[in-house]
């Protein structure tokens, strides 16, 4: 049963070509579910490939969902790409040039910042933060940037695309760990940037703010605490739908350079999740704080190392 099917009218993007980054599970891979019940053709990047590596060992490859793009409509093309190797993306976007010799939509999903979680507190103050997470969270933004580099032309040659950067704030709200502030933080400042130099060319870029998504890490995560905040949380393919939309939507400059949260795009686009729920913008205000969530994780995660070594 399509999605479609089940009260989903997705907008028309049949001669669409996008690119999903990070999409062998989790928000990409529902972004680039949604972009195929649409009609678009999607490259599918990231590590994780059948056959060889995958990310933490994750279920989940660029295979697997470049062939339910496919059987939703669309056409899957599942590319090998780490967004870390300039190299590689330069690559990537070559194959694109050559193949298609344009691109519509740039979806930067990619983000390593929560590899290696167990093994250093994700909420340790800074001074007692390794510094290789930094260098995880800063990889992922400079991922993005290069990416959208090379977009970027691509699109302004065709005097109209759409740059959406996954990610999250919350107004001037900590978010509970310095550096993971400071890099959610930079990612919205330079989709600002981008926005003012790309709205001469018709191209616009926006930063979309998912809330609190289902996706494969935080189900695991939900597991070892016992609960999860079921009344907000959402697929990732509500996230999907509302790029899809905003792909679609001829007013597309009216809203660039600005934070774009997946429930208020719900409301202005009619769409609902895949259960038929319309989950609304998702606030840390008045919710358990991240900081506080993330103590609760830890403690969970340190009491099921300590069963499994015993």
């Amino acid at each position: 049963m399509t999605e479609s099917a089940r009260g989903w009218q997705p907008p028309q993007l049949e001669s669409t070509v996008a690119v999903v980054t990070g999409a062998s599970r989790g928000v990409g891979r529902g972004i680039a579910l949604a972009l195929g019940e649409a009609g678009a053709k999607v490259y599918v990047t990231g590590r994780s490939v059948r056959g060889g590596d995958r990310t933490e060992d994750l279920p989940g490859t660029i295979d697997d969902t470049a062939e339910e793009v496919t059987a939703r409509g669309g056409e899957g093309v599942a590319v090998r790409c780490d967004h870390n190797d300039d190299a590689d993306t330069e690559s990537l976007f070559q194959r694109i040039t050559e193949t298609d010799g344009r691109l519509d939509v740039l979806v930067n999903n990619a983000w390593g910042g929560y590899e290696r979680w167990p093994e250093a507190r994700f909420d340790s103050p800074f001074w007692e933060q390794p510094s290789w997470r930094w260098d995880l969270f800063s990889g992922s933004v400079r991922g993005h940037f290069m990416a959208a580099r090379l977009a970027a032309p691509l699109m302004a040659r065709n005097g109209k695309g759409l740059i959406a950067n996954v990610s999250f704030t919350d107004g001037d709200v900590f978010l509970g760990q310095t550096a993971y502030d400071v890099f959610k933080y930079a990612s919205d400042r330079m989709t600002f940037g981008m926005a003012q130099e790309l709205r001469k060319h018709g191209v616009g870029a926006v930063a979309v703010h998912p809330g609190m998504v289902r996706t494969e890490r935080v189900e695991a995560a939900w597991d070892l605490l016992g609960e999860g905040p079921a009344a907000v949380a959402h697929t990732p393919e509500y996230v999907g739908r509302a790029i899809a939309h905003l792909s679609a939507d001829p007013e597309l400059l009216e809203v660039t350079g600005l934070r774009l949260a997946v429930g208020d795009l719900a409301e202005k686009y009619g769409f609902g999740d895949v259960d038929g729920r319309q989950p609304p913008a998702f606030k840390l205000e008045g919710r358990i704080t991240l900081a506080a969530r993330m103590e609760r994780l830890n403690r969970a995660v340190a009491a099921s190392a300590k069963r499994g070594a015993e």
